[in-house]
């Protein structure tokens, strides 16, 4: 279990810190939680191709507890709803677990970068549209009855220049949008890490 405990850590410090940091706008879309959560699947990936998927279960799992403690606390705080804490548990469980699916599904199959690009593209996806549709559509909106988020389905341009569309939805969009990008950039310690730190052993 001591092999794994820097993913445990890292994935620990990626959960709390976004759950801190996406109280913090960045622009008119986007919080700074949007920036440090998709690091997650880079731990998730980088666990999986070492250690294969059973250990990145593990630090899923570990990721998904921590979450869920930082929420109930939050919570606590006054500074979220039963229903995001909901949303924001089930979509990193969720993702993250189709991330190793779609990963190990694409172990060996083509160039070292397919398996970990797809999917996050996959994971990033499922995420951004489990959390935004659930934590703020009119039609979740049984699951805390006593929640306010109407301000989140007023309608204007998706992004300020698209379509009419819900805010929630641009600002999903954006969240979507800032996930793809940090999924390419992460190829980069991806490759170093597994390349020149650590090694992949069988899979298990």
């Amino acid at each position: 279990m001591t092999r794994f405990l820097p993913g445990v850590v890292a994935m620990t410090i990626i959960v709390v810190a976004s759950n801190i940091l996406v109280q913090y706008h960045l622009g008119a879309w986007l919080t700074w939680g949007a920036i440090t959560y998709p690091f997650a699947f880079l731990v998730t990936d980088v666990m999986n191709r070492v250690y294969g998927p059973a250990a990145a279960r593990r630090i899923v799992l570990a990721g998904f507890v921590v979450g869920v403690l930082c929420s109930l606390i939050a919570a606590g705080m006054d500074k979220t709803t039963l229903r995001i804490a909901i949303a924001s548990g089930a979509a990193f469980l969720l993702a993250q677990l189709l991330d190793i699916t779609v990963f190990n599904a694409l172990r060996n199959n083509g160039g070292w970068w397919k398996a970990p690009l797809l999917s996050s593209f996959f994971g990033s996806a499922l995420d951004t549209a489990l959390f935004f549709s659930v934590a703020f559509a009119a039609r979740f909106s049984f699951i805390d009855p006593s929640d306010d988020v109407s301000w989140a389905n007023e309608h204007l341009p998706l992004l300020g220049f698209g379509p009419d569309a819900p805010l929630w939805a641009s600002l999903g969009t954006a969240d979507w949008l800032m996930k793809m990008l940090l999924a390419l950039l992460a190829l980069v310690p991806f490759r170093l890490i597994v390349r020149n730190i650590l090694r992949p052993r069988p899979v298990i």
